[in-house]
């Protein structure tokens, strides 16, 4: 692949873009990368909702929708009941008696019950708490029933900043109280680093056989084209940790026997739809944020090729202009900061049966999207909450749960009206 074929009319491009813009918006924030790199002192997330990218045209090497101009509905089909509150959480999952594992990023974890009431967790190791960076997703195991295995990520504490790690427990319980025990490392990221964009999703096949992480690109986006790099990544490993051996690359040593796909941003949202297919968002710069079908081997561009622009205004060719690229089934610009992902299943919205629900920290709100016949997704409705929405799950009586995003956040309980 040549790396700069495009740098030419790149250059011309941004020279007219330099005349017409506003010096604001094309001078780069401090910090600030010439591939997409949001400043260490705001994280990715937050300043994608300050986006004001211009709307784009759909790229010609996908049937893909822009979902971003199409405005929030203010009637929801549900109630919103909140039932507790939390310091900065970050991802919520279901145990199969009905409770929910939270975390908050910080580098706690609790049970939580369906009517609010909390157990905290302990022994869970340290996390490196700075921007985006912290405890991350949690999943328990397929069996949990049986092993009480939880499996959850984080940035740890390293020096040179942070490594993200993929690790796992044991949870037990004993007199009301809870504990992770049996801790063990299942992959660490090499080197550590100081920036954002960690990634860190966990998404298990449908047969639970295999492990799905999504991995950020810690803004140094270059890395995520990098096969070296555990960076820009989906990681496909045993739940041991292992490489599988029927990965795209698994006769070959390091990150490459473990890698499933590449050319990726920023991933907080992946999950399997009903008929076996994997699914991820992730966000895109000044725009450009991307619902992609996973395949073994794609490349899905990043940085290459985006949606989306530089924050500092400098542009980025489309996807489709590189069909040799995975161009996003579905994008928004301007952004709704993409943020859990989870498909509905259950019989309180019979209308969503099969759809994906997507939290928006910039759109505020519960972002639905349908699948046609052809399998091609669109964008069904956008509800608007009023609030940073960091991850869904949905709970066995069909209820969808809902976290916000920040200090004293909501734990929510979405049921039909």
């Amino acid at each position: 692949m040549t790396r700069f074929s495009a740098l030419p009319a790149a250059l011309a491009l941004a020279a007219l873009l330099a005349a017409a813009a506003p010096a604001a918006r094309c001078a780069a924030p401090q910090g600030a990368g010439l591939r997409g790199t949001a400043p260490e002192s705001a994280s990715p997330d937050q300043a994608a909702s300050k986006s004001a990218a211009p709307e784009n045209a759909a790229p010609e090497n996908a049937a893909a929708q822009n979902a971003g101009p199409l405005p929030a509905q203010a009637d929801a089909p549900f109630a919103v009941r909140r039932i507790a509150a939390f310091d900065r959480p970050w991802a919520i999952a279901f145990l199969p008696d009905g409770r929910l594992v939270l975390t908050e990023k910080a580098g706690r974890m609790f049970l939580v019950t369906q009517a609010g009431a909390k157990t905290a967790i302990d022994g869970v190791p340290a996390a490196y708490d700075r921007g985006q960076n912290g405890m991350l997703d949690v999943a328990p195991s397929p069996d949990f029933t049986r092993d009480r295995l939880l499996y959850f990520t984080r940035v740890a504490p390293e020096k040179g900043g942070g490594a993200l790690i993929l690790a796992r427990a044991r949870l037990d319980e004993s007199g009301g109280r809870a504990r992770l025990s049996e801790l063990t490392t299942l992959w660490r990221q090499r080197p550590a680093s100081r920036g954002g964009q960690p990634g860190g999703i966990i998404a298990f096949s449908p047969d639970g056989r295999h492990l799905f992480l999504t991995v950020g690109d810690r803004m140094e986006p270059d890395t995520a084209q990098d096969p070296e790099a555990a960076r820009g990544k989906i990681l496909r490993l045993n739940p041991d940790g292992s490489a599988p051996p029927d990965n795209p690359m698994a006769e070959q040593a390091g990150i490459r026997a473990l890698t499933w796909s590449t050319g990726h941003r920023n991933a907080y949202g992946l999950a399997f739809a009903p008929d076996g297919t994997l699914w991820e968002h992730e966000m895109g710069p000044r725009g450009g944020d991307e619902l992609n079908r996973i395949r073994p081997g794609g490349n899905y561009g990043w940085p290459e090729v985006s949606n989306g622009d530089q924050y500092s205004g400098w542009p980025i060719p489309r996807h489709a202009t590189r069909p040799e690229f995975d161009a996003p089934s579905l994008y928004w610009t301007p952004v709704i900061a993409p943020a859990g992902l989870a498909f509905y299943r259950g019989t309180a919205f019979p209308a969503w049966q099969g759809s994906a629900l997507i939290g928006g920290l910039r759109a505020e709100g519960l972002v639905r999207v349908a699948f046609g016949k052809d399998g091609i997704p669109r964008q069904a409705d956008r509800w608007s909450l009023d609030r940073r929405i960091r991850d869904v799950a949905v709970a066995a009586d069909g209820a969808v749960w809902l976290i916000e995003d920040g200090s004293g956040a909501g734990l929510l309980r979405l049921t039909a009206k």
